[in-house]
């Protein structure tokens, strides 16, 4: 494997272990290969896909007692990271971003919408006080400010972001909390003893959309009985479904219906993880803590800072932190390849609640786990190594002027580290053996 590769995968794996308290030795038990080349984008997105299914996977041989080693195929790494994308129910292709979930040019730059759920979409519509139309929204967000559509949206209990620059996310307060903190956080809270346990794990899973519903997904195919609890006038997007919730059970309660509430803690009684995947604060009415319990909080923003009760997305995340002007520009934003942010905090999520498993049945005590995308795209952005032209230029003064040109890729201990003349003005060399 060539220096740059072996620096984004190994290190990254090194990077994730090592944030989750594993042993390094585990690192040499992973094993890379498959296709090269996918998932292609400015910044390190493959990377980021390998090292957090690889430690899903070291995490998940490290509990189980087997020896390895863990293969990743960047093939089937890829693939998952935009499963939705190869979805097909009946034939019929799904629909991941529903009309009024894109990019709007405002007065001043542009801002990101997320209208796939009813709720958010008439939330969106209030905001902007107009009519359920493509044309509708794209007139009313281009008379104003992207922050004041950003504002307006968010306290109508919608979704829009206004479109960020890296320097100005890492100058804003919310970038400022995000940076000074770990990538994720695992906690003993007491010293209760683990749950006895005479079946399969139970996983309580009280997450939406993609990162939760991908860490539960990977607990079922590791052999967790996960039960999916969505209250019953907002279920799941039927594609969204269709796609996440494999290998698991689903069930509707209605958290605010005595009978309801009775049987849901009945069953978080029992269970032996609880993952959750709701705005900060959603959930905190409901007790949910139980002793000898693995808990695994997932939030777009982290649960600080002045956006830290705010809801959000992959694709919103992006565009507040700068991903999608480094992908394309402030003129004309891009998108990373695939809902990476999502994918691969699911994975990681998934890894973290395994590795407390794991410490939990050593030493005991309840377990908090705390995971957040924009901490994920941070790790993205800050952490990886990136593709830098620079290190591979060299500027050289010669007949022709000061040249700027590429290094040689021929390189081995002991060979030469450039060539040993520049080039000459064309056709002015006699055409002669020197010393002939």
């Amino acid at each position: 494997m060539d220096e740059v590769m072996d620096n984004g995968v190994r290190t990254g794996t090194e990077s994730l272990w090592s944030a989750l308290d594993g042993d390094p030795a585990h690192v040499d038990r992973v094993e890379y290969g498959g296709v090269s080349g996918l998932l292609p984008a400015r910044l390190p997105v493959m990377d980021l896909a390998r090292a957090t299914v690889a430690v899903c996977a070291l995490a998940a041989v490290e509990r189980s007692g087997l020896p390895g080693p863990v293969r990743i195929d960047d093939g089937a790494v890829a693939t998952a990271f935009v499963s939705e994308r190869h979805l097909r129910i009946d034939g019929r292709a799904p629909v991941n971003f529903a009309p009024l979930s894109r990019f709007w040019r405002a007065a001043d730059g542009w801002v990101r919408t997320h209208a796939n759920y009813p709720h958010h979409k008439a939330a969106l519509l209030t905001a902007l006080d107009v009519a359920d139309s493509v044309e509708a929204v794209e007139a009313a967000i281009g008379g104003r400010r992207a922050v004041e559509v950003e504002t307006a949206v968010y306290a109508a209990g919608g979704l829009a972001v206004a479109l960020r620059t890296p320097e100005e996310w890492a100058a804003g307060e919310q970038g400022r909390e995000v940076a000074a903190r770990p990538l994720l956080t695992r906690e003993r809270l007491d010293g209760a003893a683990p749950r006895r346990r005479t079946g399969p794990l139970r996983v309580l899973d009280l997450t939406r959309v993609i990162a939760g519903p991908v860490a539960t997904r990977s607990l079922a195919l590791l052999g967790a009985d996960v039960l999916r609890i969505d209250p019953p006038g907002r279920p799941e997007l039927p594609d969204q479904h269709a796609d996440t919730d494999v290998g698991k059970r689903t069930a509707a309660l209605d958290l605010d219906r005595p009978s309801d509430r009775r049987t849901f803690d009945e069953l978080l009684d029992a269970a032996d993880v609880l993952v959750t995947g709701y705005r900060p604060g959603a959930l905190d009415r409901f007790d949910l803590e139980r002793p000898g319990l693995v808990t695994a909080r997932l939030s777009a923003w982290g649960d600080y800072g002045p956006w830290g009760n705010r809801r959000g997305f992959d694709s919103l995340v992006q565009v507040a932190t700068g991903i999608a002007v480094t992908e394309g520009s402030a003129e004309e934003p891009g998108t990373l390849p695939a809902q990476a942010l999502d994918h691969g905090t699911g994975y990681l999520l998934a890894a973290a609640v395994l590795r407390s498993l794991t410490e939990q049945e050593r030493d005991g005590g309840s377990r908090l786990v705390r995971v957040a995308l924009a901490q994920t795209g941070h790790w993205l952005t800050h952490a990886l190594p990136r593709y830098e032209p620079e290190r591979y230029l060299t500027e050289s003064e010669g007949p022709l002027g000061r040249l700027r040109h590429a290094l040689s890729p021929v390189s081995y201990e002991g060979g030469p580290s450039s060539w040993t003349r520049p080039p000459g003005l064309a056709g002015a060399d006699a055409p002669e053996w020197p010393g002939a």
